[in-house]
């Protein structure tokens, strides 16, 4: 039985049929014009650890983070104008200007894309922030602690804060006869405010459109390590712990977390590492870097300073790293003066114990060893096992004494935050063991830490509790 078509159908269904043979102006798809989706990008959350892959181009993988990571970024953006208001006496648009007129000119065009990509993908979601909030975040060690104290010498400004770059990490790396079979072994726990740490729990895993493919733990917003323990498909093992003291700047140079990651991504040796971080040094963020190659078995220690850049090097022995600076010229001429015979700083006590716990362990480091150290609080200086400012496992906030060559006022909440080890096999892999929290596994808890030491009230806002995960390993491109 046949039925009537309603007039009123009829008409619709003849407007649509021309408009789809019509010559009219073809409209591009969203897609087309750009990423509008986090596509080929993914997370999960797993240990305390928010695991995110981005792959494609720099737009791509930047679009992909900031969609993926929105939320996060508006938190630590949050974080930094409230430390670095505090600590700096700068504004947050102080560093956003500053990003824009004196950083941007000397990122390379590939990062420019991807920062770019992070603010739009964020945008996408709701956020409210821009690419010079991203800049600034991204550079938010290496300007309030090395352009800022520089910026306020030039300036003369007699009631600017005393500021000192913080240290960052304890970290060893160990090749040859020094460990289990011979193969590299390396270690590092990030040292940071808890306020930064517990929100310093990104592993990256990028796989971009040129370069290597990484893995690398992260903060979000933020396209390289910034703490920096990674590995790459090039075979290349990472990491570094900061120089205390360190004094200096170049204007004109790059930034160091466009360094640091165009190394990480385009280095196929550790001869390739060295070249790429030391091209235009800016000074900022001066980190002593542990690099091993697990082809060759060869590790390297490299004490990049502006003006001093000194490389070790053996296939057979180890490097430790604890913020102190190793080379006579570099702590003459680019720290405020760092004393290397002070035993009852954090620095040099670390240092004591690394020396200690390597030389007791030759041909038996692996990475459960490796995992222990990263935890230990024995005090050299003291003879005492208890966490403080001078156990690997940092604890300031359990320190009468604080850490003043950080500037880190008595009990400050700071210390280790994360705990990342691996080895030849795993790097293999392109696999990591990594620990969110205190690498000993003790919680910090801030309700009563911010009842007790009241100094610290301006840290209510942002301050919250830091649980210890579980020692869990992730690999490039896994999916749960």
């Amino acid at each position: 039985m046949s039925r009537r078509i309603p007039r009123a159908l009829l008409l619709f269904l003849l407007f649509f049929s021309i408009a789809a043979i019509s010559p009219a102006k073809r409209v591009t798809p969203a897609a087309a014009q750009g990423p509008n989706t986090s596509r080929a990008g993914y997370r999960f959350d797993r240990g305390g650890w928010m695991f995110v892959h981005l792959e494609g181009s720099p737009s791509e993988i930047g679009f992909q983070h900031g969609q993926l990571l929105s939320t996060e970024i508006l938190d630590l953006l949050h974080v930094m104008k409230v430390e670095t208001l505090h600590d700096t006496k700068r504004d947050w648009a102080f560093y956003r200007e500053t990003s824009r007129t004196m950083l941007w000119p000397h990122i390379d065009a590939e990062y420019q894309q991807e920062l770019q990509g992070i603010a739009k993908g964020a945008q996408s979601k709701g956020a409210k922030l821009d690419v010079w909030d991203i800049v600034a975040l991204n550079a938010s060690i290496e300007l309030p602690s090395y352009y800022v104290p520089w910026l306020n010498k030039h300036e003369h400004s007699a009631s600017a804060p005393r500021i000192l770059p913080e240290g960052h990490c304890s970290a060893f790396i160990a090749t040859g006869s020094y460990t289990k079979g011979g193969k590299i072994v390396a270690a590092h726990n990030n040292w940071s405010s808890y306020a930064d740490g517990e929100r310093w729990i990104v592993m990256f895993d990028i796989k971009p459109e040129h370069g290597h493919h990484m893995i690398m733990d992260g903060e979000p917003g933020v396209i390289t390590s910034q703490d920096d323990f990674g590995e790459t498909d090039a075979g290349l093992i990472i990491t570094e712990t900061t120089i205390t003291q360190f004094v200096g700047w170049n204007a004109e140079g790059k930034p160091e977390f466009v360094r640091s990651r165009k190394a990480m991504q385009y280095a196929n040796s550790i001869d390739d590492y060295i070249a790429i971080i030391k091209e235009g040094n800016n000074g900022g963020y001066a980190n002593d870097w542990l690099i091993g190659d697990r082809n060759t078995g060869e590790i390297a220690y490299l004490e990049l300073g502006l003006k001093n850049t000194p490389v070790w090097r053996t296939k057979d022995g180890y490097f430790i790293s604890s913020n102190f600076p190793r080379d006579p010229a570099l702590i003459k001429d680019e720290t405020s003066g760092f004393k290397t015979d002070d035993l009852s700083s954090s620095m040099n006590a670390r240092r004591l114990t690394w020396e200690h716990k390597i030389a007791a362990n030759k041909g038996q480091l692996d990475v459960n060893m490796a995992e222990a150290f990263l935890g230990n609080h024995e005090d050299s200086f003291t003879g005492k096992t208890a966490p403080s400012s001078r156990t690997l496992c940092g604890h300031i906030d359990a320190d009468r004494k604080g850490v003043p060559e950080w500037g880190d006022a008595p009990y400050y909440p700071d210390g280790a935050v994360t705990g990342k080890v691996t080895d030849s096999d795993l790097a293999a892999n392109m696999s990591l063991i990594a620990r969110a929290g205190h690498p000993c596994g003790e919680d910090f808890i801030a309700g009563p830490f911010l009842a007790k030491h009241t100094e610290f009230s301006y840290l209510k806002p942002i301050l919250h509790d830091m649980k210890a995960g579980p020692w869990s390993q992730f690999t490039a491109d896994q999916k749960q």
